[in-house]
């Protein structure tokens, strides 16, 4: 039993070290920022899947799962790898999905009326996440590097590679809650608000490609950074954040219009 245990902590611990993701505060932070812009079908439709959850609540069920090795189908669906100088679709596809497969299967189940309530509920959280996910620019990043994996640095004297500053050093160290960082966010006008969701998921996975170039031309292998490279880039966390936030509600609010 107690061997059982064991392994069964190694096991979460490779996957996590494995596949890093935007930290927890981040992804709860993106559903923070969408709840109180759900329109009244889609706020009653989500009340009634995810029983009365907050998007927040739920926002890192994806991570969650990669505990379970049946759910290792989905390990793909977290990122979409697109080459340098290449737009996404140039190249192959990949034959276990990726993230904008990923949107666009939780999508059409979601909105299948022959789909089940656990169903629906199932890629409901998963979808949550993926959307925040693509605001990661990092998760667009190059096949070659892993999105940036591959990039070994040190974060205030401790190793760690270039995907996970972006997905946890930065925000973690910046040591605010979820609700708290989503709080500080600025306060936009309705007119910005529409704005930032304009568009569509490859238009904000080209946005993202275009914040994850100038990612890789800020550092260097070996590098060690501190106080500086969050000084310089935090706007960016703050932004991507919030777009997440206000895109995931427009999401929702179409899927469930």
């Amino acid at each position: 039993m107690k061997r059982t245990f064991i392994l069964l902590l190694l096991s979460i611990q490779f996957v996590s070290a494995e596949v890093p993701v935007w930290s927890k505060t981040g992804h709860r932070t993106i559903g923070e920022v969408a709840q109180p812009h759900l329109k009244g079908k889609a706020k009653k439709a989500i009340r009634y899947l995810l029983q009365g959850k907050s998007l927040a609540a739920v926002a890192n069920f994806a991570d969650e799962i990669k505990a379970d090795s049946i759910y290792r189908k989905f390990n793909a669906w977290h990122y979409a790898n697109i080459a340098e100088g290449k737009d996404y679709g140039d190249d192959a596809p990949n034959k276990y999905g990726d993230l904008v497969t990923a949107i666009n299967d939780c999508k059409r189940i979601i909105k299948d009326k022959n789909s089940t309530k656990a169903d629906k509920t199932f890629y409901l959280k998963m979808l949550i996440h993926f959307i925040g996910d693509l605001h990661q620019p990092m998760h667009v990043g190059r096949l070659e590097d892993k999105g940036g994996n591959n990039i070994q640095l040190q974060w205030f004297n401790k190793g760690t590679n270039l995907h996970k500053v972006w997905d946890s050093n930065m925000i973690n160290d910046y040591g605010m809650s979820y609700t708290e960082l989503a709080a500080s966010l600025p306060v936009l006008n309705k007119q910005a608000v529409k704005e930032i969701q304009k568009g569509d998921i490859l238009d904000w996975v080209e946005e993202s490609q275009e914040i994850a170039d100038r990612i890789y031309n800020s550092v260097e292998i070996g590098d060690k950074l501190y106080y500086r490279y969050s000084y310089v880039w935090w706007d960016t966390v703050e932004t991507q954040l919030q777009k997440g936030g206000l895109r995931l509600a427009k999401v929702l609010n179409d899927l469930f219009n």
